[in-house]
């Protein structure tokens, strides 16, 4: 990742959290201009709670630390009647963070040390790399998911299968559903979808990649010809940008347009590295991939080396769609 991307996002998280607590210690001090009695009640426990610490510090009578202990006992109770009284919450007096597993300080603090929150992981993610392809995630939710858009007629010569596109669709957005829930069980799947373009399959692989963002998974979005050139020119020093890295460990990696990159040894090989190492789930850590390609099942295998295959065959669940073009039938419905 780029130090200067990140040095620039922890200013601007740094920025974030001091207006938090600016707007936290704003709100309090106007409840205090309200309830008088509560600051004094507040200063009071600060105070006695200071001359405590002094006390414990310095090893004093013991019988003095209590006392002092059931006072402010005692000025807690009566802050907290106070409290509901003026049907306060403690909670309106914190800071309202965006990020609650880091406090927007852009780091988590682990046995190991300080790592990265993925909160900042996602926007480093977001700027070198998902951006970048036009990965854009503001209106791909399931809240937009339109089932008339798939036919329910089922026409097994058109389509070569017994459910209508519709019936069809809501059997992968069930497979959909259940990835999400089942994300960190290893014994669940990864997602292989097939189909002509325009059927759904990026926007599906967008919906997951929003949950899966608001649960605070990290995703990383790619399409199979920029991912592997990426590859291949940091490999040959062309660029000192090493994707490799956030390929292997990111939490949900996508890769769009299986298929559509010009094909050689070099980019072979490394297909087979991404899909493999991320099928060991390193350090422990589960990992899980959505694949999107236009290919059909006979297609891979004709195109692809059989351990690619049968890597993808046996641990993702394969989601076949079809239909009619969603973008045609949009342009005709806004007609």
């Amino acid at each position: 990742m780029n130090s200067d991307n990140l040095k620039s996002l922890l200013i601007k998280y740094d920025q974030k959290r001091n207006k938090a607590i600016a707007n936290a210690n704003q709100k309090k001090y106007e409840i205090y201009d309200k309830i008088p009695e509560l600051e004094k009640v507040d200063n009071d426990i600060n105070l006695l709670s200071i001359n405590q610490i002094k006390n414990v510090l310095t090893s004093q009578n013991k019988a003095t630390v209590d006392e002092l202990q059931v006072k402010i006992s005692n000025l807690k109770e009566k802050r907290n009647k106070i409290l509901s009284d003026n049907n306060i919450k403690f909670q309106d007096f914190e800071p309202v963070f965006e990020c609650t597993k880091c406090n927007d300080t852009g780091y988590i603090n682990t046995q190991n040390g300080n790592i990265l929150c993925s909160c900042i992981k996602q926007k480093l993610y977001n700027i070198e790399y998902n951006n970048s392809n036009i990965y854009d995630l503001k209106n791909q939710n399931f809240k937009n998911f339109k089932l008339d858009c798939y036919s329910d007629v089922p026409d097994k010569e058109k389509y070569g299968q017994k459910l209508s596109p519709r019936e069809n669709i809501l059997s992968i957005k069930k497979i959909c559903e259940r990835f999400i829930e089942n994300f960190d069980n290893p014994t669940e799947g990864n997602l292989l979808f097939c189909g002509n373009t325009g059927l759904g399959k990026t926007f599906l692989s967008s919906c997951i990649a929003n949950e899966m963002i608001s649960k605070g998974k990290t995703v990383l979005y790619q399409t199979a010809p920029i991912m592997l050139d990426s590859i291949i020119d940091y490999k040959f020093g062309k660029t000192s940008n090493n994707i490799i890295k956030s390929i292997y460990n990111v939490d949900l990696l996508i890769i769009d347009d299986l298929g559509t990159e010009t094909k050689n040894t070099l980019k072979i090989t490394e297909l087979f590295n991404i899909i493999n190492t991320r099928l060991l789930n390193q350090d422990n850590k589960v990992t899980k991939t959505i694949i999107s390609t236009n290919l059909s099942l006979q297609d891979l295998y004709d195109v692809y080396e059989e351990r690619i295959v049968s890597r993808i065959i046996g641990n993702y669940n394969a989601c076949y769609f079809y239909g009619d073009d969603i973008r045609r039938i949009k342009k005709r419905l806004k007609v």
